[in-house]
């Protein structure tokens, strides 16, 4: 298939901003995650926090940026096959090195150990821009609130040097005060929950901000994911009906 170059307006936008690859998801992020930002998304069990770190993931790669992925809670051959499912492919990607992925094992190291590893991997690949940490919860379970705050303070640090980071736990990880201040240093909050509609339950992101997005930001949008589509936007008219 042939290439289509894109346009000078086209590149810069892709060097300034992290897009998902699907519209109507980029469109409520206010075109996308801008480059530079310290990103969090947070929410409940099974609400499709994973799924959209994948979408983010995917529409990176797609944009020609270099992702590292550091998992708790895949293997590279599970997370190939997760991605595959949701019609994600990142098989090339893989092959051609443009994304590392990093199985990580809290429960063989301590906490501290982790943030440090982690730091240190995304530090000894500087030409990869994209990081995502999938997911925390592991991680900040049995971990002081000054390593957990230390550990973002790096990650802003690192931000403010052209990474863009994004950190995905459950909302009942974080102590009330931590999250709040955690919140708070993050460029973007993306907040993820499921609602009982009717007889069917709802996935629901809700974009809590995006600091320096070049469009106004949506607020609310309910999902489904289908296998072999991904995340499917359901106008909330019809989720509640």
């Amino acid at each position: 298939m042939t290439k289509i170059l894109a346009s000078d307006e086209e590149e810069r936008s892709q060097d300034e901003i992290i897009c998902t690859g699907h519209s109507e998801i980029d469109k409520r992020l206010g075109g996308g995650i801008p480059v530079g930002s310290l990103t969090l998304i947070e929410g409940q069990s099974d609400a499709g926090k994973s799924v959209l770190s994948q979408q983010m993931i995917w529409g990176a790669l797609n944009s020609r940026h270099r992702v590292l992925l550091f998992t708790t809670e895949n293997t590279v051959k599970s997370m190939h096959s997760q991605m595959e499912s949701l019609g994600l492919s990142i098989l090339d990607p893989l092959l051609l090195g443009w994304i590392k992925i990093f199985q990580v094992e809290p429960s063989k190291m301590k906490a501290t150990n982790t943030f440090s590893t982690i730091v240190s991997g995304i530090m000894a690949y500087p030409t990869y821009k994209l990081i995502v940490v999938d997911s925390l919860t592991p991680v900040i379970a049995h971990t002081s609130t000054d390593q957990i705050i230390d550990y973002f303070e790096q990650c802003k640090k690192m931000c403010d040097g052209g990474k863009t980071i994004i950190n995905v736990t459950h909302t009942y990880a974080f102590d009330e005060q931590v999250l709040i201040r955690i919140r708070s240093a993050c460029d973007a909050h993306l907040r993820l929950r499921i609602e009982e509609v009717g007889d069917k339950l709802v996935k629901v992101l809700e974009v809590a901000k995006v600091r320096g997005a070049d469009k106004n930001t949506g607020n609310i949008m309910s999902f489904d994911v289908d296998p072999g589509i991904g995340m499917r936007i359901m106008p909330l008219g019809r989720a509640r009906a």
